[in-house]
């Protein structure tokens, strides 16, 4: 009986972890994204959701959704709010990827989660394998500005409460360097791929 191997995806901001899952699932294996199943569980009307508006406030609820950017504003100036909603929202996303797994462990060989605070909520215990994006933060950096609409300041006050990228890859089972062509991130990626199947 096929049984996939529950693979996290973790990395530092615009290391390029979502470009790394895609790969992988372009490669056959079943990817979700714990960002992803954020955005689905934060609406108003659920039970999370209006924990979230207790917790922040009715204004980072704009035209009846949850504005990202005020959500951001406020929990990136503030450590404490930013873990209380953290302590919300993590156990409901791991519920769900484990969910996810449990409907669709037998039909691909590889279960892939995108998990971008996997060490700092030490949720490693769940997967088989964990898989650390590593890129220059100079890289990460310019990536950042150029695909949000933040600068460095804010780049830097969110990479500071991260596990370090040189602690990440240590704890990490497996590496992947993406300071290079999209490419050499795709043999990269098929090499992984072919080492875990």
């Amino acid at each position: 009986m096929l049984k996939s191997r529950k693979v996290a995806v973790t990395g530092t901001i615009a290391s390029g972890k979502t470009t790394v899952c895609q790969l992988f699932k372009e490669l056959g294996a079943y990817v979700v994204s714990a960002d992803e199943i954020v955005h689905q569980l934060l609406s108003p009307d659920t039970d999370i959701g209006k924990k979230v508006i207790t917790l922040l406030g009715k204004d980072v609820v704009i035209n009846g959704r949850f504005s990202r950017k005020a959500i951001a504003n406020k929990v990136f100036c503030d450590e404490r709010l930013l873990l209380a909603l953290e302590e919300l929202l993590h156990p409901e996303v791991q519920k769900e990827i484990e969910v996810q797994y449990r409907e669709n462990f037998q039909k691909y060989s590889l279960f892939v989660a995108e998990v971008p605070l996997l060490f700092e909520s030490d949720l490693q215990g769940f997967y088989d394998t964990t898989i650390a994006v590593i890129a220059d933060e100079e890289r990460c950096k310019r990536r950042f500005i150029e695909t949000t609409s933040y600068d460095e300041a804010e780049f830097m006050r969110r990479a500071e409460r991260l596990v370090a990228l040189e602690q990440k890859a240590k704890m990490a089972d497996l590496t992947i360097e993406n300071n290079g062509s999209l490419e050499e991130l795709r043999a990269s990626v098929e090499k992984v791929y072919t080492i875990l199947c």
